[in-house]
């Protein structure tokens, strides 16, 4: 009876059973239950606050242009289709002008970055669109000519060629002189070598090994992290205070992200998730596309690599969020008029320029990625945002709603494709 005062009473096993509840809890923030909405507790995060910098501001050396004219994935505000101007008689254009405006990479990548034009062709030209060396011909009017370049629309209303006068890339002149160029072009265009031609350029084939510390400079993140992982935040703890063996607590979760989180009423993702948990445990403050939070959605992924991708597609939540995807990834937006869909399923497998263009399985399973290109680790969110602004649309803070269901959407397109965190690009 002497070690009877160690026993603890019904009140404090009830305590006690409380708090062990509430550390499994903390230990498995999402389990497969929370994943698939069948009502299990879950992860507890701070839910009101912005998760992002604000305002949101584009990062330094992109283009600073404001497109607030043209559609965003948030906002419909581009001109309505109309009609082309019609010609008062034949284009007398200047054929040497539009040769130059033709291959003007300043405005919106030049025509060559989807057609060869020609024995003048710049170099790597794209194949996304028809060869034009012998447009001169083919028989079209010159009003037809001046249409498709004006607005393509005009002739295919499904086309995926900007509509370049219409949305004020070019000037009604301008396109007469592009016009007077194509008129030129009658000759079939020879290359000087296989890597030149896009027909015959080899594909790309990434063979670094992106878990190779030498090779990517991304897995540094995995050291890093393991040290902000230990760092205690305000409130005095860390994230090793409830998750002490992250290898077992986190070997699959990340490969059920992104999700529909019914508090917040919207699907987010590992980077979302850093913020508002951290903020309610830790009380580190980890912004999403800082530093900290890249380095620890890297981490996260990192200790699933292998995993097979597996994130709830048949909740109605989940399911509404990819039907709301999918339609985002169709729209057509800013000043070029692309889709994610153009590039990634019309132009898939296709060069845009000297860029191969994949479809959209292989998209998600390496990210974070190191892109050599900038020396920089990109999260998804940031490949959205870069994406938008490339073809001339205002970009989304990170934590949008609309990146969110365009997340899922393309998680669930890669279901079954193993995490491999961090990737490595160019």
């Amino acid at each position: 009876m002497e070690h009877s005062a160690f026993l603890p009473t019904r009140a404090a096993r009830l305590s006690l059973s409380t708090l062990l509840g509430a550390l499994a809890w903390a230990a498995f923030p999402l389990d497969s239950d929370a994943q698939s909405g069948k009502g299990a507790r879950t992860a507890p995060m701070e839910l009101t606050q912005p998760v992002s910098a604000t305002p949101w501001t584009r990062y330094g050396g992109w283009p600073a242009t404001d497109w607030k004219d043209y559609n965003t994935l948030a906002v419909l505000t581009s001109p309505a289709h109309a009609p082309p101007p019609k010609l008062d008689g034949p284009i007398a254009g200047n054929p040497a002008n539009g040769e130059k405006l033709a291959f003007d990479r300043a405005r919106g990548g030049s025509c060559v970055a989807c057609h060869i034009m020609g024995k003048t062709t710049p170099a790597l030209p794209g194949n996304i669109g028809p060869d034009l060396s012998t447009i001169g011909t083919w028989g079209r009017t010159d009003q037809w000519l001046f249409d498709y370049v004006y607005d393509p629309r005009s002739v295919n209303p499904n086309s995926m060629m900007p509509p370049w006068g219409a949305h004020k890339l070019f000037s009604v002149q301008e396109i007469h002189d592009i016009v007077a160029f194509m008129k030129t072009l009658k000759t079939p265009h020879v290359f000087s070598n296989e890597l030149e031609n896009p027909a015959t350029r080899p594909v790309p084939v990434e063979t670094r090994d992106n878990l190779d510390p030498f090779v990517n400079d991304g897995m540094a993140a995995v050291e890093r992290a393991r040290g902000i992982y230990a760092r205690a935040g305000a409130s005095g703890k860390s994230c090793a205070s409830c998750h002490a063996a992250p290898e077992k607590s986190f070997k699959t979760w990340a490969a059920t992200m992104p999700r529909y989180d019914a508090r917040l009423k919207k699907v987010i993702g590992v980077e979302e998730f850093i913020t508002r948990h951290a903020r309610s445990t830790t009380g580190d403050t980890l912004l999403m596309q800082s530093a900290d939070n890249i380095d620890l959605a890297i981490y996260l992924r990192h200790l699933a690599n292998g995993t097979p991708i597996k994130v709830d597609t048949t909740s109605k939540d989940a399911a509404a969020a990819i039907q709301r995807g999918n339609d985002l990834m169709a729209r057509k937006i800013g000043q070029l008029n692309f889709a994610c869909m153009d590039c990634h399923s019309l132009g898939a497998n296709k060069w845009v320029r000297g860029q191969w263009l994949t479809g959209t399985k292989g998209q998600i399973a390496h990210f974070p990625t190191f892109r050599t290109s900038r020396s920089e680790i990109w999260d998804l969110r940031k490949r959205f945002q870069w994406c938008n602004v490339a073809i001339r649309a205002n970009e989304l803070p990170p934590d949008a709603v609309e990146y969110g269901d365009i997340e899922l959407a393309l998680t669930a397109l890669n279901q079954g494709q193993k995490v491999n965190v961090p990737g490595i690009r160019h």
